[in-house]
């Protein structure tokens, strides 16, 4: 059946029923989704027995220790089933947006920033996966290389300076949050 378009299906977990309904809202120009609480719930639905030792993500093989959520799923019949909380549309950067990692710099067209650390990590992450959503969980390990999250104050703190950051610049993207999941980079 060469030539056949195969669907997709986006697989949401979210363990309470008011995140259950973001994220069908989240998820509402999907082809297919299907939102459950708990990954073990994912799994039999899809048919799959044993939770995989390291599974893939889009972004390469994800570590046994990693997020659930970041898991992706074996193909089932004619349906790629994703276990994520949202599978974004692929996207490039924006074009006049750029870090200078070594300079620790953010430009915007013929304008320049200086950044401090945690700014660049959490700019550096956003920049790389436009449009994707950086769960909070996912952003903190990523950036201060722990999974504690607190009340999360320091994470918010550090992407309410990057977005005046950006205003300054007049950049034409900002960082969107993406209430009770986390943030991701979009056009303003």
């Amino acid at each position: 059946m060469q030539g056949t378009p195969v669907a997709s299906l986006v697989i949401g977990i979210a363990s309470s029923p008011a995140e259950r309904r973001h994220l069908a809202r989240l998820l509402g120009g999907s082809d297919a989704f299907l939102i459950v609480s708990t990954v073990d719930q994912a799994r039999e639905f899809l048919g799959v027995v044993e939770a995989p030792t390291t599974a893939t993500s889009p972004n390469g093989p994800v570590p046994a220790g990693a997020s659930q959520t970041e898991a992706v799923l074996a193909p089932a019949p004619q349906a790629t089933a994703v276990l994520a909380e949202v599978a974004p549309s692929p996207q490039l950067p924006p074009p006049d947006l750029a870090v200078d990692s070594d300079r620790r710099v953010l430009r915007w067209r013929d304008q320049e920033i200086d950044l401090t650390r945690l700014e660049h990590d959490v700019l550096l992450c956003l920049v790389h996966a436009p449009g994707q959503i950086w769960t909070y969980e996912r952003l903190h390990l990523e950036v201060w290389g722990n999974r504690h999250l607190g009340r999360g104050s320091d994470m918010h703190s550090v992407v309410r300076r990057v977005r005046g950051k950006l205003a300054r610049l007049n950049a034409a993207t900002t960082i969107h949050s993406v209430r009770g999941v986390g943030f991701r980079l979009a056009p303003v």
